[in-house]
Order: C-alpha cells, then sequence, then structure tokens
C-alpha cells in the first residue's frame, strides 16, 4: 500500500475541505512544546510524542557525544585498584551488560541489602541484581566467578539494552 506524501504546513490548501480544516485547527501550542522539551531534559528521554485530539506534537533531540543525562552517568561507586579497569568500563571483559531494557534494583525488594556489593565474591549463577521489564523482575545472574570491581548503575535506574551493570573480575 502506498503512503501519502505528508503535506507542507506552509503550502496552501488544495481543496475547498483542507482550507476549511486548515481554518478549524487551532495553532501551534508552543507552551506545549516547551512542557514536552523540558520533559526531554528531565527525564533524559532523546524523544517524545504526543497527540491530543487528532493533533499529534513530536519532540526530539540528538545527544552529543560529551552530554549524557544524568540517569545514565555511573553510579559513583568506590571501586577497587584495577590495571584493567579502562576508562569505557563497556570494553573490560568482565562487564555484565543489561539483557534487556527496564530498571535495575541491586537488591530483592525496596530497603533490602543489595545482592553484592563492591568487592563482593560471586560464583557462576548468583544473583547480581534485577532488572524489571514490563512489570517482570528479572534476576540477572553471575556469568562467571570472581569478585565484583564496579558497579556502574544506582538501585532504580532505568537502563537500556546492553548497558554496562558492573564488573567482575
Amino acid at each position: 500500500m502506498a503512503r501519502k506524501p505528508s503535506k507542507n504546513l506552509d503550502s496552501q490548501p488544495e481543496t475547498e475541505a483542507e482550507a476549511e480544516m486548515a481554518r478549524e485547527q487551532p495553532g501551534i501550542d508552543h507552551e506545549l512544546i516547551r512542557e514536552l522539551a523540558r520533559l526531554l531534559d528531565e527525564t533524559g528521554l532523546t524523544e517524545i510524542e504526543f497527540e491530543r485530539d487528532g493533533q499529534r506534537v513530536r519532540v526530539a533531540r540528538e545527544l552529543s557525544a560529551t552530554v549524557l543525562p544524568t540517569r545514565m552517568a555511573p553510579a559513583q561507586t568506590a571501586a577497587l585498584p584495577s590495571s584493567t579497569a579502562a576508562a569505557n568500563p563497556a570494553s573490560h571483559p568482565g562487564v555484565v551488560t543489561s539483557p534487556m531494557v527496564g530498571t535495575a534494583y541491586r537488591g530483592p525488594e525496596p530497603g533490602a541489602r543489595p545482592y553484592v556489593d563492591v568487592g563482593s565474591r560471586v560464583h557462576a549463577g548468583d544473583p547480581l541484581l534485577i532488572v524489571e521489564a514490563m512489570k517482570t523482575m528479572n534476576q540477572i545472574p553471575a556469568p562467571r566467578a570472581g569478585t565484583v570491581i564496579q558497579i556502574l548503575i544506582e538501585d532504580g535506574q532505568p537502563v537500556e539494552f546492553g548497558e554496562p551493570l558492573l564488573i567482575i573480575e
């Protein structure tokens, strides 16, 4: 099925019906656009779309490599000294990444002790943390035995697929 090309908002209406529709539609809601832009800043999202009464507004922005939203910054936790802990944790051979998009929790329930802390010894299969996705709690097991040298997320932080969560050496 062929898709109709979208109309340029600055172009003249082709028919009388289109002209009537253009007169009935309200103008651009600049305050709504500002509010959506503020929401992007507050949440760290890169795109948001809103539709009401047949009018759709989409606000998007690109992130430069030097400016990251604060929710994506690694947690400021102590790390054990390591010569292999590179500036980019994703390149570390012991990195554990998120297998899904969701919210990461360090413990089994609110207020409970975290599964692991920096310096914790783990065995393959031990639970490291939980990623909640679509109201399902998914335990993230240790892929191998070792010592947790760095935790890169904070409790309750949204995570993306493939995002580094912690490092085991």
